[in-house]
C-alpha cells in the first residue's frame, strides 16, 4: 500500500511539471508556461462627479521620430496598461533615422489605426513641434494632415510652426518646459509662450513629463487658466523605463474627466480644464478637480467601535476605504486622531479619533495643487 502511494505521488508530480505542456506527436514540446501571459490591467478609478475618468498618454514617440519601437509596440503596451487613449506624437523637425525610415508625419498613426480599433483604446492623431530651446518643443493633439507642417527648424518660423496647429484647430500643448533649465529663457514666461496663450494657441502645458515634475508649469496652469497635463514622453519599451515591478509604478498619464468615452468628450474636457496628471503615487492638478477626485475615491464609514479609557475619555474608531487603484498619504492638521494615514490602492485603514469631533482636518503629500501647496480635505465623522 506504501508503495502505491509512492508511485502514485510520483505520478502526480511528474503531472504537474507536464500540465499545460504542449506535443505535436512529432518529437516537439512546447513550453508554453514560460511565456509571459498576455491581458489588459483594469485600472479602477471611480466616477467623478458624474464624469469617467479616461487614463490617456498624448506624448509618445516610435521610430517614425525618434522612438526606439514601431508604431505596434505602442498600441499593444497602451492596451496592456489599461489606457483607454494614447496619442503617436512624432517630431515634425526631427528624424534620426531617416535614412532607414521614410519620413512621413501621418503614417506610425495610420500603421494602427485598425489595431487600436481592434483593442478598444482611442487613438488621437497628434504631433511634436520640436522647435530650438527656448521657446521648446509643442504637442499638437487632435490635428489634421501633418504634411504641411514645417520642418525647417529656424527661430523666425517658430510662430508660424505652432499656428500651423491652431489653424487645424489642435488642442496644443507646451513640453516639458524646464528640460533644460540652464539655457536662458527656457524655464521662464517668455513673451513668445504669451502670445501663443493670448491667440488661443496654447491650452495647457506638461506638468509631469516622464519622470520630470515641471513644478513652475503648475502654476502657470493654476494662474493662466491652462490644461495640466501629464503624459510619458516614452521613446524606448515602456517596459524598459518603467520599474512596473515596483509597487504604483506606471507610466505617467493625464486623467480626463470626460462624459464619456470618446474622442470628442475628451476633447471638450481638456478645454474645460478636467484633467489630473498622475505619475504613479503623485496626483498634480488645479484644486477643484484634485478635490473631486479624492472625495470620488475615499470615503470615511461611521464609527463601528468606542473605548472608554479610566479617565472616561472615549475613543471613536473608523475605516477609511479607498476604493481606487490611487495612492493617498494624509497627514493630520485639525483635530485629535491618528497622525498619518496611507491609503494604498484598493484598501482599508483603521482611524481612530477623539468622541465628540464632527470632522478631521488631513494633508494630502502625495497631491499638489501648486508647486508649494498640497491638497487639504476634511472628512466628516459620523
Amino acid at each position: 500500500m506504501k508503495q502505491k502511494g509512492i508511485l502514485l505521488i510520483g505520478f502526480l508530480f511528474a503531472f504537474s511539471l507536464t500540465f499545460g505542456q504542449r506535443t505535436d506527436g512529432k518529437g516537439m514540446m512546447y513550453l508554453d508556461e514560460n511565456r509571459r501571459p498576455i491581458y489588459s490591467e483594469n485600472i479602477v478609478i471611480p466616477d467623478v462627479n458624474g464624469y469617467q475618468v479616461l487614463k490617456c498618454d498624448f506624448h509618445t514617440h516610435t521610430v517614425f521620430s525618434d522612438g526606439q519601437v514601431w508604431p505596434s509596440i505602442r498600441a499593444q503596451e497602451a492596451w496592456e496598461e489599461g489606457l483607454d487613449a494614447i496619442a503617436l506624437t512624432e517630431h515634425i523637425e526631427y528624424h534620426p533615422y531617416k535614412d532607414d525610415v521614410k519620413v512621413d508625419h501621418n503614417r506610425s498613426h495610420q500603421l494602427i489605426e485598425t489595431s487600436s480599433k481592434k483593442n478598444n483604446v482611442l487613438l488621437i492623431k497628434g504631433t511634436e513641434i520640436t522647435r530650438q530651446t527656448p521657446p521648446g518643443h509643442f504637442n499638437a493633439i487632435f490635428i489634421g494632415d501633418a504634411s504641411s507642417y514645417i520642418e525647417e527648424n529656424v527661430s523666425e518660423r517658430d510662430r508660424e510652426a505652432v499656428m500651423k496647429a491652431s489653424g487645424q484647430k489642435a488642442f496644443i500643448f507646451w513640453n516639458h518646459p524646464g528640460w533644460k533649465p540652464n539655457i536662458a529663457g527656457s524655464y521662464e514666461w517668455i513673451p513668445f509662450v504669451d502670445d501663443l496663450h493670448k491667440n488661443n494657441a496654447l491650452h495647457g502645458i506638461e506638468v509631469i513629463n516622464g519622470f520630470g515634475f515641471h513644478m513652475k508649469a503648475l502654476d502657470w496652469c493654476v494662474d493662466k487658466g491652462l490644461t495640466v497635463m501629464g503624459t510619458s514622453d516614452i521613446h524606448n519599451l515602456i517596459g524598459h523605463d518603467y520599474d512596473r515591478s515596483k509597487d504604483y509604478v506606471h507610466r505617467t498619464m493625464t486623467l480626463v474627466l470626460a462624459k464619456n468615452r470618446t474622442p470628442e468628450a475628451i476633447r471638450e474636457a481638456l478645454n474645460a480644464g478636467r484633467t489630473i496628471a498622475w505619475a504613479s503615487k503623485i496626483l498634480a492638478g488645479k484644486e477643484e478637480n484634485v478635490k473631486a477626485l479624492f472625495e470620488a475615491c475615499v470615503k470615511v464609514n461611521p464609527s463601528h467601535y468606542t473605548e472608554e479609557n479610566n479617565n472616561g475619555e472615549k475613543t471613536n474608531f473608523y475605516e477609511i476605504k479607498n476604493s481606487s487603484d490611487l495612492y493617498f498619504e494624509l497627514v493630520l492638521q485639525e483635530g485629535d486622531a491618528t497622525k498619518q494615514i496611507v491609503l494604498y490602492p484598493q484598501s482599508k485603514q483603521l482611524i481612530s479619533a477623539k468622541a465628540g469631533q464632527s470632522s478631521l482636518t488631513y494633508e494630502v503629500p502625495s497631491t499638489y495643487i501648486r508647486s508649494d501647496k498640497h491638497l487639504v480635505v476634511r472628512l466628516q465623522l459620523k
